[in-house]
């Protein structure tokens, strides 16, 4: 089993940028593929990010793709998002998760652990 920690999120400007990280214990990110997901008051749970148990995949929703970079350390055991070109809509909270199974995968229930997210907020 792992336990995953998100942390980095915060107050940031339209337009600028923040980078999530997401720290696992228990077991080796290299036995896992990550996702990141994000929910925003009143909205389901929305894919943005996975990348495969190497690393060496990645994966994006049409909405990120370009503004966000997944990566993974798994030296260090966390997974990261670079989040640039900021928008209020990526307003919300930010959750990583992890998968046994391999494969892409943009869904919620595909995914085994789940960290206790961390909030990103993006004026205008």
């Amino acid at each position: 089993q792992v336990q995953l920690v998100e942390s980095g999120g915060g107050l940031v400007q339209a337009g600028g940028s923040l980078r999530l990280s997401c720290a696992a214990s228990g077991r080796t990110l290299s036995s896992y593929g990550m996702g990141w997901f994000r929910q925003a008051p009143g909205k389901e749970r929305e894919f943005v990010a996975l990348i495969s148990r190497s690393g060496a995949s990645a994966y994006y929703a049409d909405s990120v793709k370009g503004r966000f970079t997944i990566s993974k350390d798994n030296s260090k055991n966390t997974v990261y998002l670079q989040m640039n070109s900021l928008k209020p809509e990526d307003t919300a909270v930010y959750y990583c998760a992890a998968r046994v199974n391999r494969g892409i995968a943009t869904m919620r229930h595909e995914y085994d652990y789940w960290g206790q997210g961390t909030q990103v907020t993006v004026s205008s």
